[in-house]
């Protein structure tokens, strides 16, 4: 399978997507799989995984319901609270559904940068291996040190770190992401998404040159074996196309690691997921 290991859908209100203001007016639509279709066709992918937008279980079934009718939905990053009493039951219920695949919360939000490691977030953490989850790691470069232990903490859990941890890309500042994404790769049960980029750089006037020194300390620190394309569609259309985004990382694998082509586009995803065919 070649897929993009990173999209949403969202059927589109001003209270249920806040987040969504002024600034980012062009993607307050809904956004659906029909949609997306289109834009994997013409990049010769053949699915996706979609990841939450909004914390609330509903939102999971939701994705998990258009799984059902979307062949192309090959894996749904789901959110669950991981602080629940529930959250076994919840997990459960879920995981009964083939393309339930792991879950996620909007870790990039919260103000305590070590909030992962409070002992009801850690509890939740532990109990997604049992049901083969993935954890996904939604963050800003503050909070690496709190993933670094996290994963120290959970060395048979897969985690898969969301936009490379969301480097200061647009101000060219790479130190110490570099250091610290060095540091967390280092554990064999890191996997990362090369994905999220254009939205942390100069929206609309970025270069494709900007992104070389990041990718460099990514693929450097992960090989190619841990590391898994992702688009961030439809947000980065806040910055770019979906063909730019997706050619943003075929040019700089075609240059620098053609081999790993097959791995990055789909493989690395299959295999972290552990998705089941259509």
């Amino acid at each position: 399978m070649k897929i993009d290991s990173h999209q949403h859908f969202w059927n589109y209100g001003a209270k249920e997507y806040p987040w969504i203001g002024e600034k980012a007016k062009r993607i307050a639509r809904d956004f659906l799989p029909e949609d997306l279709e289109r834009e994997l066709k013409k990049a010769n992918l053949d699915g996706s995984i979609t990841v939450q937008a909004r914390q609330n279980i509903e939102e999971s079934r939701w994705l998990l319901n258009l799984a059902d009718h979307y062949p192309s939905i090959k894996g749904v990053v789901g959110w669950v609270d991981l602080r629940s009493p529930t959250v076994e039951s919840d997990l459960q219920d879920l995981s009964k559904h083939p393309r339930f695949v792991g879950v996620r919360h909007v870790v990039q939000d919260e103000p305590d940068p070590r909030f992962m490691l409070q002992p009801d977030f850690l509890r939740g953490i532990g109990k997604l291996k049992q049901f083969e989850l993935v954890y996904d790691v939604l963050i800003y470069p503050k909070q690496l040190p709190a993933a670094i232990d996290l994963v120290h903490r959970f060395p048979e859990q897969t985690f898969v770190i969301d936009h490379i941890a969301k480097p200061l890309i647009k101000d060219g500042i790479i130190s110490p992401w570099d250091e610290q994404m060095r540091e967390l790769a280092k554990s064999a049960n890191v996997f990362c998404k090369v994905s999220g980029m254009v939205t942390e750089a100069k929206w609309e006037t970025w270069k494709a040159a900007d992104f070389d020194p990041f990718l460099d300390v990514v693929f450097g620190a992960l090989c190619d074996d841990r590391l898994m394309y992702g688009s961030d569609w439809p947000v980065c259309l806040l910055s770019g196309t979906y063909q730019q985004v997706c050619g943003i990382v075929r040019d700089y694998v075609q240059k620098h690691v053609a081999k790993a082509d097959h791995g990055i586009f789909g493989e690395n995803a299959a295999r972290a997921y552990r998705l089941k065919p259509a």
